[in-house]
């Protein structure tokens, strides 16, 4: 399949159900071309995608030695959240720092978020280190919490937002070691290099959920993912033998009156990993 491919497999799964709204950016990094587009500007929200930049933010103080790695936090009681991540189901009450940032980049660990955010200062210290490195088209709101706050109070976008075209530029700049330091790349991409949630995109690649942060097959792969009820997101980079490929892949639907588009979203997902994976594999 051609790099066409891509953009024939992003339409096809958009056609498919004209009640989710897609939002795309494909990039050959390696080349510098866009593969496949579709409203890449329109800003949405996008669940847990925004903690990619606490992750930046945490990795910059790790390396300017403002954070320490090994520091141990304990969660306030503002902090305590349930849902997305392992450390509310374990026994342990305090973590280090650099597992916090594990547990984020593996499992999108709501409390471990909430801690780092706690320890940095909020999420306005993120906000303005995204603005500063040119990242402010994707933007973290807020701490993640059990429940939506009261109608007409904090964004309307809930705990993150952004563009595909934005998030898809944020991987890009990664692979090009372009965001903070060479350093600071290495230490974001390791943590998302252990991502367990490939049930979107990245699930077309075929790796191993729980192990895939050294190359497999000639493929190696570094994503975040968000999920709330009637939105999915996929942003990623992906290596093989052919080429580099950065992607955003963002849905939105009303799961309220539209509970099958979800099911839409996920298999259209699933096309559009397909299609990538013939242009890193080279096929």
């Amino acid at each position: 399949m051609t790099s066409v491919g891509v953009q024939e497999a992003v339409d096809a799964a958009a056609d498919v159900d004209h009640d989710v709204s897609w939002r795309v950016s494909v990039i050959d990094v390696g080349r510098e071309r866009v593969l496949a587009q579709r409203d890449p500007d329109t800003v949405q929200r996008t669940a847990s995608l925004g903690k990619l930049l606490l992750l930046i933010e945490v990795a910059k103080r790790f390396e300017d030695g403002s954070l320490d790695p090994t520091e141990t936090l304990t969660p306030t009681d503002d902090d305590l959240v349930r849902d997305s991540g392992l450390w509310w189901h374990l026994s342990s009450r305090s973590l280090a720092l650099a597992d916090c940032a594990a547990l984020v980049g593996a499992f999108s660990d709501n409390l471990a978020t909430n801690v780092l955010l706690t320890r940095v200062g909020g999420a306005e210290p993120v906000r303005a280190t995204a603005r500063a490195e040119g990242l402010d088209g994707v933007r973290l709101h807020r701490k993640v919490r059990d429940t939506a706050p009261a109608p007409g109070t904090g964004s309307p976008y809930g705990l993150s937002s952004g563009s595909a075209r934005a998030c898809a530029d944020l991987m890009a700049r990664l692979h090009r070691r372009d965001v903070g330091s060479p350093a600071v790349c290495a230490r974001v991409l390791g943590w998302l290099g252990l991502n367990a949630d490939l049930s979107m995109v990245a699930g077309a690649f075929g790796l191993d959920p729980l192990c895939h942060n050294e190359p497999d097959r000639g493929v190696q792969l570094w994503n975040k993912t968000g999920t709330i009820a009637d939105v999915l997101g996929d942003v990623g980079l992906v290596s093989g033998p052919a080429a580099v490929v950065s992607y955003a892949v963002l849905t939105e639907h009303d799961d309220a009156h539209h509970p099958a588009g979800r099911d839409s979203a996920l298999a259209g997902m699933a096309q559009v990993g397909t299609a990538l994976r013939a242009v890193v594999e080279g096929r």
